[in-house]
């Protein structure tokens, strides 16, 4: 039997709670939570000890139903279902554009959730994606990529106005065959100790190459560098016995 033909059946009698929430489609935890929250009177219990609602209540249900299916939040719906036929049509026009807001609101998070699944272009300018793309492709790490990647991003909240220079110094240094040799050495180190023989070696030669290529690189690529080393007990001592001996050859510019 449809829910109409259940109501008619019982125009005039009563109806349990159950058989309420039957009739328009809900559940019984529905009828009890729209009690609770004032939109569905709740009958007092008759003798028997059970509470009998009437075909009338069956059609508020409904109307409630039907209302909160199409969006309307329940805060509003009391409100709507005593409304007259203007203040009904000028309600409905500001929740649909609530909802149209929201959808907005959705539509965005889902885009940025797509960008997600691209990995760096959600946080960087795709010049440095490319970078970072190009790196993989000479064989640098995945682990020093990501190191690279929260440094990129480090020097754009800092001085996004440096990265096209920076960029344009990074592809110039992987044109080079020797300097590329020099950073999938360092690459190569991550996980040596800190005074294993090797590092001896592989400072000398950063060194010299340091001293041929000796530029400026600004403050916040100081701190970018330093956040990278910070990884490795191996990198912290190339940084810091690099940067001693750059200091001492400041101090003895002659010797």
């Amino acid at each position: 039997m449809s829910s109409l033909g259940f109501v008619a059946t019982r125009i005039g009698a009563v109806l349990t709670i159950g058989q309420l929430a039957a009739t328009a489609g809900v559940t019984v935890r529905t009828v009890r939570h729209y009690h609770q929250v004032g939109l569905l009177p709740e009958p007092e219990r008759d003798d028997s000890g059970y509470r009998r609602y009437t075909a009338q209540a069956a059609v508020a249900l409904i109307r409630i139903r039907t209302l909160a299916d199409a969006g309307v939040p329940l805060s509003r719906i009391d409100a709507l279902l005593h409304a007259q036929p203007p203040e009904f049509a000028a309600a409905i026009s500001d929740i649909d554009a609530e909802l149209q807001r929201k959808m907005d609101r959705l539509a965005e998070y889902r885009h940025r959730i797509a960008q997600l699944a691209t990995g760096e272009s959600l946080f960087l300018p795709a010049e440095v994606v490319t970078l970072l793309d190009r790196m993989r492709n000479l064989g640098v790490s995945e682990q020093r990529i990501q190191l690279e990647r929260d440094a990129w991003i480090l020097l754009q909240a800092m001085n996004a106005d440096a990265i096209p220079q920076r960029i344009r110094e990074k592809n110039a240094e992987f044109d080079d065959p020797e300097t590329t040799r020099h950073y999938l050495a360092v690459d190569a180190s991550f996980h040596w100790h800190p005074h294993d023989p090797r590092l001896d070696r592989l400072i000398d030669d950063l060194d010299a190459w340091e001293i041929a290529h000796e530029r400026d690189t600004g403050q916040s690529a100081k701190l970018v560098a330093s956040r990278i080393a910070e990884s490795s007990p191996a990198w912290q001592r190339i940084v810091g016995a690099l940067r001693y001996r750059a200091e001492q050859r400041a101090a003895n510019p002659d010797s």
